[in-house]
């Protein structure tokens, strides 16, 4: 038998000495003090599971992590359909893509921290544009924590929601003509070339924009941080910041990344389960429903 060549371990190397320098050594470095109490004099003294139980007894977390789920959920609920109007109504050639899609990539080249700091000052009572025209609908986002979610919410959905549109529009456009000509045929009418043609064929490019959209929503901080400072609504992220304990804090990111990491899991299963199964393209005749 021919031996196996081993020379792809060469190019395979660097990524995995990059990935464990970057992520699998600070890890191990987090659980390790996740389980030692760090006196004053730098000295470490093993608890074992000691923080994890104050994490999960603690109700500051909890009220955090709720936050963090309703966040992500309207997040979701929002820029998802959004992301796929727009995307539906985007040009398909002429001079209107390449101007479209420069436009629709402008939020994204903005760091999150000029992002929140934008919408601190564009949601200041005394100066912000928005703030000034709320401003009599008592709108006040430092002072109401409901003004703030709304804030939030507003800036994100400004931020990201151009991302959505654009891997959308990658799905639409990757759809052959035969298949819009076999839906006119069969005198499929707008909504169900979009429930039957259209949205089965994004369906792996939205997936991919529900996972980076919770990922990034449930992980926010730079944002929270410039709008509002650390004040409400507290997430998670905020939340951790704002702990003081060494290993309690390194309990806390590693509950984090569990429960980050388990949502995305069940997002991703709940979404592909039916990837095996062949795509719907036929009504009558086979060829479109």
């Amino acid at each position: 038998m021919k031996p196996v060549s081993q020379k792809a371990w060469f190019l395979v190397a660097p990524v995995l000495l990059l990935v464990a320098f970057t992520a699998i050594i600070p890890l191990m470095t987090v659980v390790n003090y996740s389980v030692q109490y760090v006196a004053t004099n730098a000295q470490f003294h093993w608890v074992g599971d000691l923080w994890y139980r104050e994490v999960l007894h603690s109700e500051k977390f909890w009220n955090a992590l709720w936050r963090n789920l309703v966040f992500s959920g309207i997040i979701l609920a929002i820029q998802i359909p959004l992301g796929v109007l727009i995307a539906l109504n985007m040009p398909r050639k002429g001079w209107g893509v390449p101007t479209c899609l420069v436009l629709m990539s402008l939020p994204l080249l903005i760091p999150w921290y000029v992002v929140g700091m934008i919408w601190q000052m564009f949601g200041r009572v005394d100066i912000g544009l928005m703030g000034v025209m709320l401003r009599d609908f008592g709108y006040n986002y430092e002072g109401d924590p409901l003004d703030a979610w709304f804030t939030l919410i507003i800036m994100d959905v400004w931020h990201w929601t151009s991302l959505v549109a654009l891997l959308a529009y990658a799905g639409l456009v990757s759809i052959p003509n035969a298949y819009y000509q076999a839906a006119r045929i069969d005198g499929a009418s707008g909504w169900q070339v979009f429930l039957h043609v259209q949205l089965p064929r994004m369906a792996r490019v939205l997936t991919i924009a529900v996972l980076l959209r919770f990922m990034d929503s449930f992980m926010i901080f730079t944002e929270p941080f410039a709008v509002i400072a650390g004040g409400d609504p507290v997430f998670l992220s905020t939340e951790l910041s704002q702990t003081v304990e060494l290993g309690q804090r390194a309990a806390m990111s590693i509950i984090y990344f569990l429960i980050i990491l388990l949502l995305s899991w069940v997002f991703y299963t709940v979404m592909t389960r039916d990837d095996g199964e062949p795509i719907q393209t036929g009504g009558k005749s086979g060829s479109a429903s």
